[in-house]
C-alpha cells in the first residue's frame, strides 16, 4: 500500500434521527467527504452508530441508506477495506454488510497493527465501570431468543416502533449532549477509565480510538497513548486521520 495514503474513522451517524429530511442530508454530506478523501485513504474505519436503528430479517432490512451503502461498496470495490465496530445502535448488524457490500463488521475490542503503530479499536458502549443497566440491556439486545421474538413482528411494526424509540430517545439525548459540561471532565468519564485499564493490562498500545460518546477530544493516558473519541455526524462532523506519524481530530465545513 502506498505510505503516503492515511487511515480515517468515522463515527456515530445515527441515519435516521431526528427527522428523515436531517438524516437524508448528513448521508449526503458523508458521501461528500467520501468522495473528497477516496484517493487518499488505505484504511476506512467506522466506529460504530452508522444507524440509528437497524435490524436485519432474514430477506429484509431497513429501508434507505442506499446512497451510503454503495458509497462504501464502491471503497470496497477499489481495494480500500472498510471496517464497521458494530455500535450499541447497529448490534443488531448480522451478515448483511459482510455480504452484499464487504465490510468487515466486528462486534469485540480488537487490537491491531496500522502503519507499524498498535491501535486499540471499540465503539465504546458498555466499556468501562458502571453503566449497569445498559450493560444488562445489551446482553437483553444480544440475546438470540429476544432477536428471534423481534423477528416474529412485521417490520413495518417493528421496524416502526423502534425508530420511534430512538428518535424519542435522540433528542433527550441531544438536549443533555448541548449542556456546556457534558464530558467536561475527561478523568471522570468512562471511556477515559477503560483505556487507563487497557493500557495498564497493554502497555504497548499507542492509540486508543473510540465511537459512542459523540464529544470529539483527544488525551493521554498513563503509558502515554494517545486516546482519540472520533465524535459524531449529528451535529460536529468530526473524522479522526492517521498519517503514519500522528492521529487527528477534524472538522467538515458545515457548508461542505
Amino acid at each position: 500500500m502506498s505510505a503516503e495514503k492515511k487511515i480515517y474513522f468515522i463515527s456515530d451517524l445515527h441515519l435516521g434521527v431526528p427527522t428523515l429530511e436531517d438524516s437524508h442530508e448528513r448521508e449526503l454530506k458523508l458521501i461528500r467527504f467520501l468522495d473528497s478523501i477516496k484517493d487518499d485513504t488505505e484504511t476506512l474505519f467506522l466506529m460504530g452508530d452508522l444507524f440509528d436503528f437497524w435490524f436485519e430479517y432474514k430477506t429484509v432490512v431497513p429501508r434507505g441508506y442506499v446512497r451510503l451503502l454503495g458509497k462504501l461498496a464502491q471503497f470496497v470495490d477499489e481495494g480500500i477495506p472498510v471496517h464497521l465496530f458494530a455500535g450499541n445502535h447497529d448490534l443488531w448488524t448480522f451478515d448483511y454488510l459482510q455480504k452484499e457490500i464487504g465490510i468487515q463488521v466486528h462486534r469485540e475490542p480488537m487490537t491491531m497493527t496500522l502503519k507499524d503503530k498498535t491501535f486499540f479499536l471499540v465503539h465504546g458502549d458498555g466499556r468501562g465501570p458502571g453503566d449497569n443497566g445498559y450493560k444488562f440491556l445489551k446482553r437483553a439486545f444480544e440475546c438470540k431468543i429476544n432477536q428471534f421474538l423481534f423477528k416474529l413482528v412485521h417490520p413495518d411494526l417493528g421496524i416502526g416502533l423502534a425508530l420511534k424509540w430512538s428518535h424519542n430517545h435522540r433528542v433527550k439525548k441531544l438536549k443533555k449532549e448541548a449542556e456546556s459540561n457534558y464530558y467536561s471532565v475527561v478523568e471522570e468519564t468512562r471511556l477515559y477509565k477503560y483505556a487507563q485499564d487497557c493500557a495498564k493490562e497493554n502497555p504497548d498500545i499507542d492509540y486508543f480510538v473510540f465511537g459512542h460518546q459523540h464529544k470529539p477530544m483527544q488525551y493521554k493516558v498513563d503509558n502515554g497513548a494517545t486516546v482519540t473519541v472520533v465524535g459524531n455526524w449529528i451535529r460536529d462532523f468530526t473524522y479522526a486521520v492517521f498519517d503514519g506519524n500522528d492521529i487527528k481530530l477534524g472538522m467538515v465545513e458545515t457548508r461542505q
